[in-house]
């Protein structure tokens, strides 16, 4: 269930961070193969593309599908509900929530641009840790302090963390989306490229509002169906949202933030967060680093990392226990000593950038300081296009990277760092405009 909050979020979060700045500007040991630390290669960083789609199932055919329409809609509506009661929901909560559902084309147009968004690490940050976010940050801790201060008890969670999510995910509270969930939900589930995901989702929907947690009116959230003040997916709602104010609900939409905010907290809980243990802390890495060792399946204590010459940036660091080395944007940028909670974070949503936003977000709004390295400001962001002819160059160079997907996940870094050694080039695995250009040659 690690990808529990899946691209639903990464769309939140990156169709949601332009909403949240437009909000900002209105509102003012030796080596060792990942023992206890599973910190999951998944994006080693790069400029960071927001694809983190789930993989496509087929499903049998459906005349209802041949065509895209509202008439098409209602067919493949007649279709599923047999298969929503046989799986618990009542008919008469299925024709309530679906009698006047229509098919809504911006949805699958929003759909399948997702994989063309990209940015790089450092444009995504500054406005995922905007000034005006961290200072907002600041004075959303103090409005619901006691709510905060209750949680945090609860389930041993830093308020600073939550609240960040928080931030990233609707501009607390700014921005939780209106479209209607059922809708949006129900278009992408008919129309079949990611069906039975968004099947499965709205079967869970279905069931929240069975449940009595909200209504259809109310159950509203981005266009791709995450949900209230911190984008809950209906299958998370159901797995880990808690009823804190004791009203009966677990309400995640209402104006009132609480259950929202435990329901974070118990998430994160649930799948091993540590309080007192930091997500990363930034490093300075010597001249006379060895690059592999930049290996999220590498894991050592911060005394033997400092052995190799790295210390933290802001002072030195206490033994958190295992951690590994993160370079986002390769050996020309901000390094991080990341521990077990980065993986925690990356339950919530599996891009590297956004769990640094989290994590450095919820630093600062703490007192924290900025990240004090600069970045390969010159390079650009990968288009889907570049990133598919990069892997296309580097395996019929036999560089495998077992696919052409377009996604720089970590067969496709094991790739690019395999061929930086070929040439003698800085194994950072960075896949920057200069490696294609020199791949192209």
């Amino acid at each position: 269930m690690r990808h529990i909050m899946w691209v639903l979020r990464v769309c939140a979060i990156t169709a949601g961070l332009s909403l949240v700045s437009q909000s900002a500007q209105a509102n003012t040991m030796s080596a060792s193969t990942r023992p206890p630390l599973k910190i999951a290669a998944q994006n080693s960083a790069q400029p960071v593309s927001f694809d983190a789609r789930p993989p496509v199932r087929t499903q049998a055919p459906s005349l209802a599908k041949t065509v895209s329409s509202d008439a098409g809609l209602q067919l493949w509506i007649t279709e599923f509900k047999p298969r929503a009661v046989a799986q618990g929901i009542d008919l008469s909560v299925l024709d309530r929530a679906l009698r006047d559902v229509n098919y809504d084309a911006k949805i699958i147009k929003r759909d399948r641009n997702q994989s063309e968004f990209t940015k790089t690490i450092w444009d995504y940050l500054s406005t995922a840790v905007s000034d005006l976010r961290i200072k907002n940050g600041k004075a959303a801790l103090q409005k619901h302090a006691e709510i905060f201060e209750q949680v945090e008890a609860k389930y041993g969670v830093e308020k600073e963390v939550v609240a960040a999510i928080w931030g990233l995910e609707s501009a607390y509270g700014t921005f939780r989306g209106s479209d209607s969930v059922i809708r949006s939900l129900t278009t992408l589930a008919y129309d079949g490229r990611r069906g039975e995901f968004f099947e499965g989702e709205l079967i869970a929907a279905l069931k929240i509002l069975q449940n009595g947690d909200t209504s259809a009116q109310n159950m509203t959230g981005s266009w791709a169906g995450a949900m209230g003040h911190t984008q809950f997916i209906p299958t998370s709602f159901l797995a880990h949202a808690v009823d804190f104010d004791g009203d009966g609900r677990r309400d995640i939409w209402s104006d009132d933030p609480q259950d929202a905010i435990a329901s974070t907290a118990a998430y994160l809980a649930h799948f091993g967060w540590e309080k007192g243990t930091p997500w990363g802390v930034e490093v300075t890495i010597p001249d006379t680093f060895d690059y592999l060792l930049a290996n999220r399946d590498i894991a050592k204590s911060p005394q033997e990392w400092a052995n190799l010459g790295i210390t933290g940036t802001h002072g030195s660091i206490k033994n958190y226990g295992l951690a590994s080395i993160l370079l986002p944007a390769g050996g020309d940028g901000a390094a991080f000593m990341i521990f077990g909670n980065f993986e925690v974070l990356e339950s919530y949503n599996t891009a590297d950038a956004y769990v640094i936003g989290v994590g450095h977000l919820s630093d600062r709004i703490k007192g924290g300081a900025a990240i004090k390295s600069g970045w390969p400001f010159d390079d650009s962001a990968l288009t889907l296009t570049q990133r598919e002819d990069m892997q296309r160059l580097l395996t019929a160079k036999g560089f495998d990277t077992e696919g052409i997907d377009g996604k720089i996940g970590p067969k496709t870094v094991n790739a690019v760092r395999a061929y930086q050694v070929s040439e003698g080039l800085r194994p950072d695995g960075y896949a920057s405009p200069a490696l294609i250009n020199r791949l192209q040659r």
